[in-house]
């Protein structure tokens, strides 16, 4: 199982990446793959691919702001959330992710 996911604020400093650190451990933990692209103050890191795309599950965009090139997820079910609920529950987040998703 892949799940994708963007995380910015809007300062695109610390609570981009502690999202993003906090959503990693959590996709870690349960053994899952996840591959989460930053979009900060330095631009966009860690780009989602076409090629990342055809096999995620779900994307879990973690953001205060609008997201750059958001319609690349038109067809992949999406979780919208603020970025302190990815830093404060990412655990959650990835549980009902790979709930809902598993065969």
């Amino acid at each position: 199982m892949k799940i994708l996911a963007v995380t910015s604020c809007p300062t695109g400093v610390a609570h981009t990446y502690l999202a993003a650190e906090s959503l990693e451990k959590s996709a870690q933990k349960k053994g899952v793959e996840i591959k989460v692209e930053t979009q900060g103050s330095i631009g966009i890191e860690n780009e989602i691919t076409a090629a990342d795309l055809k096999d995620a599950v779900a994307v879990v965009i973690a953001a205060d702001v609008n997201i750059s090139k958001g319609d690349r997820f038109t067809g992949i079910p999406k979780l919208k959330i603020d970025v302190q609920k990815a830093i404060k529950h990412s655990d959650k987040i990835i549980a009902k992710i790979i709930e809902k998703f598993s065969e």
